[in-house]
């Protein structure tokens, strides 16, 4: 450090200023704490024990910092990232650490925010990994876009830090090598047509996303290509290039199988997949995958757990803290396909799942006929309001609601069912700290709490939790 920097450290900390400092932790997600003359500052996208750089951007309270360059890496990390696009890519930010020093990272944050608001003792199960650390997402979103403003088009995932530039990740380690040969061809074709992406300002362009789902037990393979209205030439210019592409698609040497492929045309200025007119090209929209023994119907947007075997961790472990339950009626709330509830139907009396997304309980309700589960009721409607329409009472209730958490009114009226046990799997460990404070204000306890891994290389974390009523 220069006699410069030194004298900027001893100084209170100033907006604009650059410090170099050691991460002396990383709380969840990935915001990482350093000191300076005694105080906090957060810099996001650092690892424990790295020595940084960083531009202070808040030094008032509020304490932030934007990191500049990692100068001595942390002693944890020690291997090259498996995928050549990190760096560039915004996501998988853990790959320069061992798969095993990724799972005692996540472990300690999680632990660490549970800590602070459990009041009693309770059995933690620690973490249990992926079965497969690469390779395993069943669906990826990637946009279009320029590397560079004005630079050459790209498909594949925003650039770290960028909301606009687009890294084209062909080589993307945590889905199957198919997925990067859809991309390619994709790319490569669109190129050739000379077709522009849709400009987010301008509300301009064709190409908007290109979303592949990919079965990991099953290997059936849903290729979706997302555009806007804006096709640079007359319907029968539009019609053949859609044909050209489903040919080129086909003739693909992939490891898979195509279960589907699709056009979707969304003309929303929101920069989400949604489909305001679907039109399939070749096959089904849909496609199946396996898990424990069970088969599921997904379609284009079907929320299922993007890590197949990983979910077999997670809904084992769940159905472990639920334990015999013949005699009884399960709730599952916020039960998006009905995974968890059809997992738990074979050792229930009955489960009713309750979903807003009417396309997601529909595929429910089609997946226990399929699975032969006749003790399965699948509820379309806000858990909110639904719970006010549902005659039965629950003998127990699995809570697995999406990243903010549980509404603080519908957490009030899950809570005055009075049940003994409930089961809180989570895929925010802030939003599940928060919630756990209310259920303990009512009684509630922490029995267990297990994290799995469904997301390896990335911050993110799935926490199991089993709650039960102080006596």
């Amino acid at each position: 450090m220069t006699g410069e920097n030194n004298r900027k450290v001893e100084n209170a900390l100033k907006k604009g200023e650059e410090y170099t400092a050691v991460v002396e932790r990383v709380n969840f997600p990935n915001k990482g704490v350093v000191k300076v003359e005694g105080e906090k500052v957060a810099v996001k996208g650092v690892l424990p024990g790295q020595t940084i750089r960083f531009q202070a951007t808040k030094a008032g309270h509020k304490k932030e910092g934007r990191l500049i360059e990692v100068t001595i890496p942390s002693e944890r990390e020690g291997r090259i990232p498996p995928c050549p696009h990190f760096g560039a890519c915004g996501g998988c930010s853990y790959q320069t650490m061992p798969y095993e020093e990724q799972l005692r990272l996540k472990a300690e944050q999680v632990q660490r925010l549970i800590d602070e608001v459990v009041q009693d003792e309770y059995e933690s199960e620690g973490i249990l990994g992926s079965p497969k650390e690469l390779g395993y997402r069943n669906k990826m979103e990637f946009s279009f876009g320029d590397e560079v403003k004005d630079g050459p088009l790209a498909l594949g995932m925003h650039k770290k830090g960028s909301f606009y530039d687009i890294v084209t990740t062909e080589n993307c380690q945590i889905v199957h090598e198919d997925y990067g040969k859809i991309l390619q061809a994709t790319l490569q074709l669109v190129k050739e047509k000379g077709l522009t992406f849709y400009h987010k300002m301008s509300h301009k362009g064709y190409l908007r996303h290109l979303l592949v789902r990919r079965a990991v037990k099953t290997g059936e393979i849903l290729v979706h290509l997302v555009t806007s209205s804006d096709f640079p030439g007359d319907a029968a210019a539009e019609q053949a290039f859609w044909t050209e592409w489903k040919e080129m698609l086909l003739a693909l040497p992939l490891e898979g199988s195509y279960a589907g492929i699709l056009h979707l045309r969304n003309d929303s200025v929101a920069d989400v997949v949604i489909s305001e007119q679907t039109t399939v090209l070749y096959g089904n929209d849909y496609f199946y995958e396996e898990l424990l023994g069970l088969r599921f119907k997904i379609s284009t947007f079907s929320f299922f757990q993007t890590n197949s075997l990983g979910a077999e961790v997670l809904y084992s472990k769940a159905r472990e803290y639920v334990g015999e339950t013949k005699d009884k009626v399960i709730f599952d709330l916020y039960s998006g396909t009905g995974t968890i509830a059809q997992l738990l139907a074979p050792v229930a009396k009955k489960v009713i799942g309750v979903e807003i997304v009417e396309e997601a309980v529909e595929a429910a309700a089609e997946n226990a006929g399929l699975n032969g589960l006749k003790n399965c009721e699948f509820l379309a409607g806000d858990v909110l309001k639904m719970l006010d329409a549902i005659e039965e009472r629950p003998d127990f209730i699995v809570l697995d609601p999406p990243r903010d958490g549980i509404h603080p009114k519908a957490l009030s009226k899950i809570i005055e069912y009075g049940v003994e046990n409930m089961l809180y799997i989570s895929c925010k460990p802030t939003s599940l700290a928060r919630d756990l404070v209310a259920l303990q204000e009512a009684g509630y306890r922490v029995k267990k709490l297990c994290m799995v891994d469904m997301f390896p290389q990335t911050v993110n974390i799935e926490t199991v939790c089993l709650l039960s009523r102080k006596p």
